[in-house]
């Protein structure tokens, strides 16, 4: 069963002692899919993210520190992407949440969004090369999926600054940006298996990834990928120059790429990558919403 914002809405109020999650789920001081918001609160209150995620997370930083003296010495050794994509499929079917698994799907079809989103509103970046990312099912993880997700970020950014500086284009506000890449609609997911085992929270889940996604990739390559979760800045920047709304990005807090963060702290850094995401996708989702509403008020008129 996946919990959705039904569970919320239907939960009882008890004033004596209110629930936390209950609280977070009902404010609406940031822009977020009910949906999401309500698996992401139900799977972090759960008895693994109480319990097991403390444990996991100290063996699994110090397993980090550890690869990395290795591989200052041995940097390339092992570099097996398509071994680390079946050990994250198997991971993700069998051992987590069907919460975490909508999570980190719902990550990578909203990334693909907003880069589209920002190319339709440079004039001039039409030609831009993209490879969008859009899975419905936890197979789709097979095809190099984690690590071609940061790769599209680095080569959009690339792709977009050598546009600017070859044709003289900008980021710029645009009064009647172009949602037509931005869904508003629910994404038709497979249904997430979910049995006895299907018990790991989506925060222990990602630092028992990481580790393993540091094992099976060159020192070059995860250095690259732990970087890379901090552009949501730049990404974020982007998209408020567009939208003209700098305001909101007080929900983007992975800090500037510019000043990259210890290894260690991928993991939690990863959290905030997602949780970045679904905020920036939210935001554009209500503008389009509000875009199509304006437009039908001056139909009617």
């Amino acid at each position: 069963m996946l919990h959705t914002k039904e569970y919320y809405e239907q939960m009882p109020h008890d004033t004596r002692n209110p629930s936390h999650w209950h609280a977070l789920f009902l404010d609406k001081s940031i822009p977020f899919n009910p949906d999401a918001k309500a698996a992401f609160l139900y799977d972090s209150s759960t008895k693994s993210r109480q319990f097991l995620y403390p444990v996991v997370k100290a063996f699994a930083r110090i397993s980090i520190v550890l690869m990395q003296v290795f591989k200052i010495f041995i940097p390339n050794l092992i570099n097996a992407p398509k071994m680390l994509h079946k050990s994250l499929f198997w991971g993700m079917k069998y051992f987590i949440t069907p919460e975490a698994n909508f999570l980190i799907l719902r990550h990578f079809y909203l990334g693909s969004e907003v880069l589209r989103f920002i190319k339709d509103n440079v004039r001039g970046a039409e030609n831009i090369p993209m490879n969008p990312l859009k899975p419905t099912a936890v197979s789709h993880v097979r095809d190099n999926l984690f690590l071609e997700h940061d790769l599209n970020l680095y080569n959009f950014i690339i792709n977009l600054n050598k546009a600017i500086d070859e044709k003289g284009v900008k980021v710029s506000k645009q009064e009647k940006p172009d949602f037509s890449a931005i869904s508003a609609t629910p994404i038709p997911f497979e249904q997430f298996r979910h049995r006895w085992t299907n018990f790991i929270d989506l925060g222990t889940a990602i630092e028992i990834f990481t580790p393993v996604y540091q094992f099976y990739l060159t020192d070059a390559d995860f250095w690259r990928a732990t970087n890379s979760l901090q552009l949501d800045e730049v990404i974020g920047i982007y998209a408020a120059t567009i939208m003209d709304c700098p305001e909101k990005l007080t929900a983007l807090n992975n800090k500037h790429p510019m000043i990259p963060l210890p290894m260690a702290g991928a993991a939690f850094r990863l959290l905030l990558h997602g949780f970045s995401t679904e905020v920036l996708h939210a935001l554009l989702v209500q503008a389009k919403l509000e875009q199509q509403r304006q437009a039908a008020l001056v139909d009617v008129e």
